[in-house]
């Protein structure tokens, strides 16, 4: 695989996909930007769904390969740039770690807040395919515990992941605000890639803002 290849990042502001730009901050690597206004819902174009049929952001595209699904994309983005550090390699006893929390987000944690943002009934224990909410943010709760960062003393490109997805949920009352999850996420948000990925991401969303209101009088 060639480092130097440029991966193409579809990519909207505002989204979950801001994750995947902080990324690439903290791994100092160029990129080909393809930016997405999900106001005007470019998500559900034809061009974009040729791309990607589930219409969602992110998306890379390398060497012609898509990837979709943000833990895989951050582990993608990981190995390709073993240099920076961000993944433990095989062998490495905290790899196995390292792959549980990634696909513990997609496997138990979207799943949990999704259900408690839409008030479902919790499905039988058994039955669920993540257990409880509880569960989730209690495993979560004690596995941050051990810090200062998911894996330890480490910083990898879980910590990108988590970082964001607890502020996030925090943020839209998803997660509760427990003392461990909030400092936590001090601790991701205030490294610098994490704040340059943001403020560019503001600069954008202001940029699609003013092109929305643009096009809105030429209409």
């Amino acid at each position: 695989m060639n480092a130097f290849s440029l991966v193409t990042f579809f990519h909207a502001p505002h989204s979950r996909s801001g994750i995947t730009r902080a990324m690439f901050e903290e791994l100092g690597a160029s990129f080909d930007l393809v930016t997405l206004d999900l106001q005007r819902n470019e998500q559900r174009s034809d061009e974009y769904l040729a791309i990607n049929p589930m219409g969602k952001v992110p998306a890379i595209r390398h060497e012609g390969m898509l990837v979709t699904e943000q833990p895989a994309i951050l582990m993608y983005l990981a190995d390709l740039y073993p240099e920076k550090n961000l993944a433990p390699s095989l062998g490495d006893p905290l790899r196995g770690p390292y792959l549980r929390w990634m696909v513990f987000y997609g496997s138990c944690f979207e799943p949990a807040i999704t259900d408690l943002s839409q008030k479902r009934a919790p499905t039988p224990q058994v039955q669920s395919g993540y257990g409880t909410y509880d569960d989730v943010m209690a495993v979560l709760a004690e596995q941050l515990q051990q810090g200062p960062w998911l894996l330890g003393e480490r910083f990898t490109a879980a910590d990108v992941l988590w970082g964001g997805a607890l502020n996030y949920g925090m943020l839209f009352k998803l997660v509760p605000e427990l003392p461990v999850f909030r400092a936590y996420v001090e601790r991701v948000q205030s490294r610098p890639a994490i704040r340059r990925a943001f403020a560019l991401d503001e600069a954008l969303a202001a940029e699609q803002a003013q092109q929305r209101e643009e096009l809105a009088v030429d209409a």
